[in-house]
């Protein structure tokens, strides 16, 4: 479907660039960089995300308080993120600032130092981070789950890395990772607010235009399926257990995303009225939090439901859950009831596309992974096609739920 508010442009260095036009007083612009934690090689797990803290701590021509205060001081925000398959670097601001945003982003990118005193400073923030990750139950059981679902593949570890891996990264590994990973082609230039896409582009390949560095090939494989598992892990000493179940299915670029991301709304979503909250919570009062998702990256996806609840109700929840999931995955959805859960979740899908810096970042990861951005328009007459066969071939993975309780 084409959306004539939205250009895409490419610099002459081959870096990509989609901009988005529309009438707003805000601007967002980024990379999206093709480079995340199972790109990170053994012994170095964590460095992705480090490097995405330290990007911010000074470059070549400017100082850090410098990179930390540049957008601030207009009234806007400079952040980034890490994922198991990419980086991102933002910024939202008041319109008109579109020039400083991207000189600085770009600068950050091509000329970062890492500072040895501002590493070390970060690893006791980061190492921070680790410790209040793995003493939340809640967060640390996704971990280990997919520590074990994924075993032997680098999408096993945790994105923070550990206490160890982080007190062996020096200046050269950070710089190593930039120089390595983040190349134009690699990476996708992103932009929404009201200038002309052709002004977008001159700026752009003003800033980013030198910008050179050698593409590597990316060197992921997919894992293989891991046996099933059931596991228990009673040593964590909480008085609530936390119990993830999963099983991997399609990634992304499968025709079935879709039903997938309409199965975990059904099961889990927000909504009040999905269907083991309605069983789990509503009914029998046994949990306090009950929710579905699905993670869809690239060449794979994983799908997995979280409960937390009183370690003698354990039982109890996962044959509810069963009984919930086993519907789904053995017989065919209502038309009626299929028809109610698209409506839901299409409604939740409009409502969140008025935010409009996750709509710029998504619109960039599309375009790096697809080529293409993907309209609103678009994933609603895909969810629309969902029939309650291909919802059920969807399910069916989740015959044989693989399970990690943490209490």
């Amino acid at each position: 479907m084409h959306d004539d508010t939205i250009h895409y442009l490419t610099l002459a260095n081959g870096l990509r660039l989609v901009a988005r036009r529309g009438d707003t007083y805000v601007e967002h612009c980024g990379i999206i960089v093709d480079a995340g934690s199972r790109d990170e090689v053994s012994g170095k797990e964590g460095l992705a995300h480090f490097v995405e803290h330290t990007i911010f701590k000074g470059t070549a021509n400017h100082r850090a308080s410098y990179v930390r205060d540049r957008m601030e001081l207009v009234g806007g925000e400079l952040n980034a993120y890490t994922t198991k398959e990419e980086t991102v670097i933002y910024s939202t601001f008041p319109a008109g600032n579109l020039r400083r945003a991207l000189a600085l982003i770009a600068d950050m990118v091509s000329g970062s130092i890492f500072p040895d005193v501002e590493l070390a400073r970060e690893k006791l923030v980061v190492g921070e981070e680790i410790d209040t990750y793995l003493d939340t139950p809640s967060d640390a059981v996704f971990d280990d789950f997919e520590d074990l679902i994924y075993a032997g593949s680098p999408l096993a570890h945790n994105i923070l890395g550990t206490r160890e891996s982080l007190s062996r990264f020096v200046s050269a590994d950070c710089r190593g990772w930039l120089e390595e990973r983040f190349t134009p082609g690699r990476m996708v230039l992103f932009y929404s607010g009201p200038m002309d896409a052709d002004k977008v582009f001159r700026i752009a390949e003003r800033y980013f235009g030198e910008f050179s560095r050698e593409d590597r090939p990316l060197a992921r494989v997919v894992p293989v399926i891991s046996p099933v598992f059931d596991k228990v892990d009673d040593s964590v000493g909480s008085y609530q257990a936390h119990t993830v179940l999963g099983a991997r299915v399609p990634g992304m670029l499968d025709t079935a995303r879709s039903e997938v991301a309409l199965l975990a709304n059904i099961l889990g979503g927000p909504g009040m009225n999905s269907l083991l909250n309605i069983a789990l919570r509503e009914r029998h009062g046994l949990v306090y939090t009950i929710d579905a998702s699905a993670s869809l990256m690239s060449d794979n996806g994983l799908f997995t439901i979280y409960f937390g609840c009183d370690p003698s109700d354990i039982r109890h929840c996962l044959r509810i859950i069963d009984r919930v999931v086993g519907s789904l995955a053995g017989d065919m959805i209502a038309i009626r009831r299929l028809d109610a859960a698209k409506r839901q979740f299409i409604g939740q899908l409009t409502v969140a596309s008025t935010n409009s810096e996750q709509l710029a970042i998504s619109m960039g990861r599309s375009v790096l992974y697809r080529g293409r951005a993907i309209a609103l328009e678009e994933t609603i007459e895909s969810i629309m096609a969902v029939t309650p066969e291909s919802l059920r071939l969807a399910a069916e993975p989740l015959h044989s739920l693989s399970r990690l309780t943490l209490k």
